[in-house]
């Protein structure tokens, strides 16, 4: 007759005062770690066994036989203590009470463990969901077109890369991914290829000595035009050679000079056919700006138009704004009227590049400074195309140590100067990003903040060697391996064929990023889904990101690559999170119920602050997270109101670095409706006729940095979830 296993509260207590006495060693895990010892695991193992057969046990017998072990490894008292080593005591002690059902169950949830842990990294399994498209594989990236056959192909190597790049993960990383405890981003590029991630291009030094495209020599352009189609073909080829996204800093200023050669031309053509001085230059400079506008436009459709060798559209962006002259002006209104005007006949809202503007005082910010009007027609641009997105000159520099338009969507560099004490932006990247899953740290602490903290420097640890290898693995490419990137000058300096790479990431001239996702999460579990209003919650919330600054810093100074702090995007990280930890934790309310987790430092999107109180909120989070950060403000339609975002503009300006706006600028073309269409389970929808089909119908969301269109480029659950719960922020912006 099968034993029964019984422990009273005066055995518990025998047994668990020797367990403080004689100690319980650390255990290394399969992957190779050493983790501090917990009961607790034997106990949801026998849980999760009992489950996989339906048998009838209750917790108080799962707690006793987990006591039972213990007592057997004090007994043995082994020098080492392994995961697997603990298995087999588990079954001995089953085994030795007969309980030949629990033992089963056991054997089988180890098998089936092992089992998902080899079929995650199987390049077979993995094809296998992408043709059967699996919602997760294919919308993982809202700028991938699933359905053309280059991103199927650039999809079904990614699989090959993905799994090939599990394997070659320190294991305790890998595993960490699998998990869920962290991201180790960009897996389908990178670590099997050694790929950097996003840049500034330094168009400047690219266009005064030349570069060169496969068998193509390239000399500097001699007009606006040319130089604009050099834009184009540079970005494509970075844009393949990389896997993130990249800038084009300073557009204004650095194309200047070639449209000064345009009006030199037509002054010279001018003096031949024209009399009078006035005249001559009034033709020139009118030549000129017909000249700059057909070129932005050109660059507009050009990049819309481009196919990385990736499958997509480059993530690009255009930052411009504090050029000052009459040609850099004529610039940055043709970048603006360019968008405003919008592409093809039905004048649809280009969803690339990524217009940044820069607001500085003195410059643009005022009524009396000499660019107002330029401010006044970016205002009129956002509120009928979304972008531009603003930078705050002067906040900029104090959170990030100098201006400079961000690489691709968000992240930033930081401030940094060259042997000769220049400040350098330009040709300089950022190597790739690890995310933390913070609300998975809150959900396992069940509101002890000791136990919190110590599983935040837990995994941050593992964090640190997933950085670390990212950027190792990025020092093992050789310059050919990307030669616009560092033989023809996208990355600043021209490198032969026998040069490292390294020399331009160390010394702190590259980043890589410890990315976050959850903050809002990570405080509900401790204070509740209403913290924003709580100081006591905010600090915690603001103590979690000091606390990962100040690895990063030492992590930094260690290495010689800059670690920066990094409020990660998470277009697919959103739901991934999201559903590992649903799967692990059941549903919770306000966390995992919502099928999404919140972006960074951000405001609960189902909530509705005024503009001021978001921004007011938010601001004290980017000094801690310089590496990668933006603010959002929801809004009603603007067209007809751009001075209420201009306020907005205004109160920001000394507040937050970085803002975009989201305002409904969806359109239908069937019934001419303007305005927010419906969110569907299947999609957006005209809410005046009900139109979902693509083709006739404009909807644009703010996916992440970036803008998308989800009617033709679906994108992944948890972010439409997301896209579905914001709320318009209109009280005190009407």
């Amino acid at each position: 007759m099968m034993q029964k296993v019984k422990w009273n509260d005066r055995k518990i207590a025998e047994h668990n005062e020797k367990v403080i006495n004689d100690g319980l060693k650390d255990v290394q895990k399969r992957d190779g770690r050493m983790q501090k010892y917990s009961r607790k695991k034997i106990t949801e193992a026998l849980f999760q066994a009992v489950e996989q057969l339906d048998l009838n046990y209750s917790i108080d017998d799962l707690k006793a036989i987990a006591y039972e072990v213990e007592e057997l490894i004090l007994y043995k008292n082994l020098t080492q203590l392994n995961t697997k080593e603990i298995d087999f005591m588990v079954l001995d002690i089953l085994k030795s009470y007969e309980y030949d059902d629990l033992a089963e169950g056991y054997i089988q949830r180890r098998e089936e463990k092992e089992k998902e842990r080899e079929t995650r990294r199987d390049v077979n399994a993995m094809i296998k969901s992408l043709l059967q498209k699996e919602k997760s594989i294919v919308n993982e990236n809202a700028n991938k077109d699933s359905k053309v056959f280059n991103t199927q192909r650039d999809l079904t190597a990614g699989i090959v890369g993905k799994a090939l790049g599990l394997k070659m993960l320190p294991p305790h990383v890998a595993n960490a991914h699998e998990k869920g405890e962290l991201h180790y981003h960009d897996l389908d590029y990178t670590p099997y290829a050694p790929m950097s991630n996003c840049c500034l291009i330094d168009f400047r030094h690219m266009f005064e000595e030349g570069f060169q495209i496969g068998n193509a020599e390239v000399g500097s352009p001699k007009s606006i035009q040319t130089a604009a189609a050099q834009t184009a073909q540079i970005i494509a080829n970075v844009a393949s050679s990389q896997y993130g996204g990249c800038s084009f800093d300073r557009i204004d200023e650095v194309l200047a000079p070639y449209a000064e050669l345009n009006y030199k031309k037509h002054m010279k053509t001018a003096s031949e056919w024209i009399e009078g001085e006035d005249r001559q230059q009034a033709f020139a400079e009118e030549k000129t700006k017909k000249d700059i506008y057909d070129a932005m436009q050109s660059l507009e459709y050009e990049i819309n138009t481009l196919y990385t060798s990736q499958g997509q559209t480059p993530f690009t962006s255009l930052g411009f704004g504090l050029g000052s002259n009459w040609i850099e002006r004529e610039i940055q209104k043709a970048i603006l009227k360019v968008r405003i005007n919008g592409l093809g006949k039905e004048k649809r809202t280009a969803i690339f590049p990524k217009l940044i503007f820069t607001l500085k005082r003195g410059l643009n910010l005022n009524t009396e400074d000499p660019n107002y009007d330029i401010k006044t027609l970016a205002l009129e641009c956002s509120t009928k195309r979304m972008y531009p997105d603003v930078l705050s000159y002067d906040k900029l520099i104090d959170i990030t140590g100098s201006f400079k338009t961000p690489m691709g969507c968000r992240s930033f560099l930081q401030g940094w100067k060259d042997e000769q004490g220049n400040d350098v932006a330009a040709g300089r990247m950022n190597l790739g990003v690890v995310t933390l899953n913070i609300p998975r740290i809150a959900i396992e602490s069940k509101g002890n903040k000791d136990k919190f903290n110590a599983l935040l420097e837990e995994r941050l640890q593992v964090v640190k060697d997933a950085l670390m290898f990212k950027a190792e693995r990025v020092m093992d490419a050789e310059p050919a391996n990307a030669p616009i990137l560092y033989m023809h000058g996208a990355f600043g300096k021209r490198l032969s064929k026998e040069d490292k790479v390294s020399q331009l990431f160390l010394n702190k001239r590259a980043t890589i990023s410890l990315g976050y996702i959850g903050l809002y999460e990570a405080a509900a579990q401790f204070f509740g889904p209403e913290w924003e209003s709580d100081e006591e919650a905010k600090q915690f919330t603001l103590s979690i990101m000091k606390e990962l600054k100040q690895h990063a810093d030492e992590w930094g100074n260690e290495s010689g690559i800059h670690v920066s702090v990094y409020s990660t995007p998470s277009e697919s990280l959103t739901d991934r999170f999201c559903k590992l930890d649903t799967e692990k934790f059941g549903l919770i309310k306000d966390i995992t119920e919502k099928g999404y987790y919140t972006n960074s430092f951000h405001y609960d999107v189902r909530k509705n602050p005024t503009p001021f109180e978001k921004l007011d909120f938010e601001k004290d989070y980017p000094q801690f997270t310089g590496g990668g950060f933006i603010h959002y403000c929801e809004y009603p339609k603007l067209q007809t109101n751009p001075k209420a975002l201009e306020a907005v503009w205004d109160y920001a300006y000394d507040r937050v670095g970085y803002l975009g706006t989201n305002t409904p600028i969806d359109h239908c073309y069937e019934c001419d409706f303007e305005g927010d269409f419906k969110p569907t389970e299947n999609g957006f929808e005209c809410p005046s006729c009900g139109n979902t089909n693509p083709e006739t119908c404009d909807v644009v969301k703010r996916t992440c940095g970036y803008l998308g269109n989800p009617q033709k480029r679906p994108m992944v659950e948890g972010r439409h979830k997301e896209i579905a719960s914001r709320v318009k922020h209109i009280k005190g912006s009407d």
